[in-house]
């Protein structure tokens, strides 16, 4: 197959997820109003609590078995080296651009956290779809796309409120972090201020004059203080970074569901009962994928109608916002395929090419949507993560075919 038809079939399913995209931009508008701030609240909830769960556990039941899990266990490893890989490169941003330290959380997040949900049920299904896809017969395909984006969207769902929200949580205004765990969980969570002043050091920062003082301390006066290891800092930074890590956060209710989902399809007396034709129960698993065919639009418009507010002014940096977008379609992609050719050649993946193309599409997906609702929790940089998330899904649009063309080709 040509490049040319194989960039036609990576372009329709990036087409699609724009033109819906552009119907939530389209709504939110103050001429419309029909996803204003408070209608995307609801929906949001929606989408959260009802929706996005009921398709987590539908298409978990029905194309993840034990045999598949184990066949498949790379993934989650694939999905937390996106996270690693993309937070240093953020982190390399912010020293670089010297962005100040209440955004530096949003940057770091952004790059390490892709949009493995939604985004994999629309691209990897509707590549499928393509009467000139590369990959095997439209039914197996399309099967085995739902139990890849499925388990993509339980591993990242984990990763983001784990991972990506102690980062933001590390950075974002103390005293805005501390009445949002106050008011969540009745205490508040140690401060990050010993560890990222050292390694991270913020000229546009306000903080008293004693403060500042013993913080210099270290690198001005050996004699009166002895200077602390760099490693011992990076250990130091590790610890508190894990102390941020709430587990509440983690069990959301799309986490509950992909357990819930596993544990159907993996259990064989648990799956005769609820899944296939001939199942006794077989209703509520049909159901519960109606409920959840809604998500994937609903979580698509609402994408759109926040995009609304990167065309609003903001103090981030220009080129932390290049950087973030070069980090999500540029390197990460690259490495990605470093990472998934080296993980085949040591044969750690088996030979199945729509796996493999699955595994180099998460590292070029943009950021996790998820990034904006942590920073409504803190209630800062909302305006800034929305410019951040205009552009990266901007050039996505055209990254997206080019890369997911390569990643074809690479793989057949």
């Amino acid at each position: 197959m040509g490049f040319l038809d194989l960039f036609v079939v990576a372009l329709v399913p990036v087409l699609k997820l724009l033109l819906v995209t552009g119907v939530g931009l389209f709504l939110a508008l103050d001429q419309i109003n029909l996803l204003g701030p408070e209608a995307r609240n609801h929906l949001n909830k929606i989408v959260f609590y009802v929706l996005s769960p009921a398709l987590l556990v539908s298409n978990l039941a029905e194309s993840i078995t034990y045999q598949s899990l184990v066949t498949l266990w790379f993934m989650p490893v694939n999905i937390l080296l996106t996270y690693i890989i993309g937070s240093a490169l953020g982190w390399i941003i912010i020293k670089v651009t010297k962005t100040p330290e209440h955004l530096r959380g949003i940057v770091i997040g952004c790059c390490s956290a892709g949009n493995l949900g939604n985004l994999l049920f629309i691209l990897v299904p509707a590549v499928c779809e393509q009467p000139n896809s590369p990959f095997a017969d439209s039914s197996t395909c399309s099967t085995d796309a739902d139990a890849y984006a499925s388990l993509s969207m339980a591993s990242a769902s984990i990763f983001t409120w784990s991972y990506a929200f102690a980062i933001v949580s590390a950075y974002a205004p103390k005293s805005v972090e501390n009445n949002s765990t106050r008011s969540s969980e009745g205490i508040s969570q140690p401060s990050l201020e010993s560890c990222t002043e050292p390694l991270l050091p913020s000229s546009d920062s306000q903080v008293s004059e004693d403060s500042s003082r013993q913080q210099k301390l270290p690198l001005t006066s050996s004699n009166e203080r002895t200077k602390m290891p760099f490693w011992k800092k990076i250990v130091q930074c590790v610890k508190s970074i894990m102390s941020k890590i709430r587990l509440k956060k983690m069990f959301t209710p799309s986490t509950y569901a992909a357990i819930i989902g596993l544990i159907f399809g993996i259990v064989s007396p648990i799956r005769k009962v609820l899944v296939g034709d001939s199942a006794p129960l077989h209703v509520i698993d049909t159901s519960a994928g109606l409920i959840g065919q809604a998500a994937i639009p609903c979580r698509t418009l609402i994408m759109g109608a926040n995009l609304l507010k990167g065309l609003r002014r903001s103090e981030i940096n220009m080129l932390a916002v290049i950087g973030v977008v070069a980090v999500r379609n540029i390197f990460l992609p690259l490495l990605g395929v470093a990472v998934v050719k080296a993980a085949y050649h040591f044969g750690i993946l088996g030979s199945y090419s729509l796996y493999r193309f699955v595994l180099m599409l998460q590292y070029a997906v943009p950021p996790a949507i998820n990034i904006g609702t942590m920073t409504q929790l803190f209630q800062s940089g909302q305006g800034e993560t929305s410019i951040i998330m205009l552009w990266t899904y901007a050039i996505a649009s055209i990254s997206l075919p080019l890369w997911s063309t390569l990643f074809m080709v690479l793989v057949d």
